[in-house]
C-alpha cells in the first residue's frame, strides 16, 4: 500500500501544534504556578519540548511541498529523451493554482495547463499513483495519434527527424524533434515497435496526456490512464535537480536542467 506522505506530514504538523498550543495555554501555566508555589522548577515534558522543536520544521516543509514545489524522481523510461530514469526534479504546484493538501481542492485558480507543458498528475484509475507527461490535448481538442504522426483537431503537429537516438538504452529509436504550439522538444519513435493508436475527444476540465518516448509510454491512449481530470494535476515539472541510479554513478550533466 503506497504511503500517503502528505497525509503523515499534515497529521504530524497538527499534532505538534496541537500540543505546543495546549502547552502555550495550559499545561505551561500549571507548570507555573506549581513553581511559584514550590519555589522549584518544574522540567518541560519531553513531548511538549519535541512539538516545540519540531512544529516549524514541519509547518514550513508543509507550506512548501504543498503550495510551491514538491520533489519527485522519474522511474521509467517513458518520457525519455525529456526526462531520464533516475531523475530527480521539482514540480511546480503553484502555477495552475493553489489546492489543499490531502484533499486536492482547488482554492484559488492561477492559470490553465498549457499544450507541451510536462506535468504530474494523479493517476485516474489510483489516485495514489503519480504519473509524469507531456500534456497534449486540451478541453475541446479532437487527437489523434495515426501512423506514428500525432493530429490535433485535425492538423498535424510539426515534427523535424534528428537521427538516431546517442542516448543510453532504448536501442534502435528514433529523435524528433517537435512542436507544440509554443514548446519545441524531442521524442522518441521506435521502429518495429507499435503503438497505440486511435482518435480520442478531450471533454471539458480534462487534459490529454502522452509521453515523449512515444512508442514506450502507459498515457491516456491506454485504459487504466485515460484522459485526465483537472482535479487530478499536481503540478508542472520545471527543473531536474539530480540524477542517480544506484548503484551507478550520479549523472552531473543533468543537473540544473530546465524541463521544456
Amino acid at each position: 500500500m503506497p504511503i500517503d506522505f502528505s497525509l503523515i506530514l499534515v497529521v504530524a504538523t497538527t499534532l505538534c501544534g496541537v500540543v505546543w498550543a495546549l502547552d502555550a495555554w495550559w499545561w505551561g501555566r500549571g507548570r507555573d504556578a506549581a513553581a511559584s508555589s514550590t519555589g522549584a522548577p518544574i522540567k518541560e515534558p519531553v513531548i511538549v519540548e519535541y512539538a516545540r522543536s519540531f512544529f516549524p520544521v514541519l509547518l514550513v516543509v508543509l507550506v512548501v511541498r504543498s503550495f510551491l514545489f514538491e520533489p519527485f524522481r522519474i522511474p521509467s523510461s517513458s518520457m525519455v529523451p525529456t526526462l531520464l530514469v533516475g531523475d530527480f526534479i521539482f514540480v511546480n504546484k503553484y502555477i495552475y493554482g493553489l489546492r489543499l493538501p490531502v484533499l486536492n481542492t482547488e482554492v484559488w485558480e492561477i492559470d490553465d495547463p498549457q499544450r507541451g507543458d510536462v506535468i504530474v498528475f494523479r493517476l485516474p484509475s489510483d489516485p495514489s499513483t503519480n504519473y509524469i507527461k507531456r500534456l497534449v490535448g486540451l478541453p475541446g481538442d479532437t487527437v489523434t495519434y495515426r501512423n506514428r504522426r500525432l493530429f490535433i483537431n485535425g492538423k498535424i503537429v510539426a515534427s523535424e527527424s534528428a537521427g538516431k537516438y546517442r542516448g543510453e538504452g532504448q536501442r534502435g529509436a528514433l529523435l524528433y524533434n517537435e512542436t507544440l504550439d509554443e514548446t519545441e522538444h524531442e521524442i522518441l519513435l521506435m521502429p518495429g515497435r507499435p503503438g497505440m493508436e486511435g482518435t480520442y475527444v478531450v471533454p471539458a476540465d480534462h487534459y490529454f496526456m502522452m509521453g515523449d518516448n512515444r512508442d514506450n509510454s502507459r498515457d491516456s491512449r491506454y485504459p487504466g490512464v485515460g484522459i485526465v481530470p483537472d482535479a487530478n494535476i499536481v503540478g508542472k515539472a520545471v527543473r531536474i535537480w539530480m540524477n542517480w541510479s544506484f548503484p551507478e554513478m550520479p549523472k552531473w550533466n543533468r543537473i540544473g536542467r530546465e524541463i521544456n
